[in-house]
């Protein structure tokens, strides 16, 4: 049986403090300059997501299957970015 899927709106690194989580979606609002997030499992963790988007814009990135799968959400770069939604279960 599968979890309900929950979010957390982020405005900078750092930890989501969800604990373990699958990233099923994640929403971006961007600002100008060359936005980029980058996402690791965990602090010091491997990359397990690392996207560029074009600037002054919103963007939907889903992810397909059972999601990314981490021990921790953490948010290692944040550049041009006002804001995230990151959905999870």
């Amino acid at each position: 049986m599968r979890s309900d899927v929950q979010s957390k709106r982020l405005t900078g690194t750092g930890s989501a403090s969800v604990g373990p989580a699958r990233i099923r979606q994640i929403q971006v609002l961007t600002a100008s300059g060359t936005p980029r997030l980058t996402i690791t499992d965990g602090n010091g963790g491997p990359t397990v997501l690392d996207l560029d988007f074009i600037a002054s814009d919103s963007h939907s990135v889903n992810i397909p299957s059972d999601g990314i799968r981490v021990s921790d959400i953490y948010v290692s770069a944040f550049t041009n970015i006002t804001a995230m939604t990151v959905f999870y279960n």
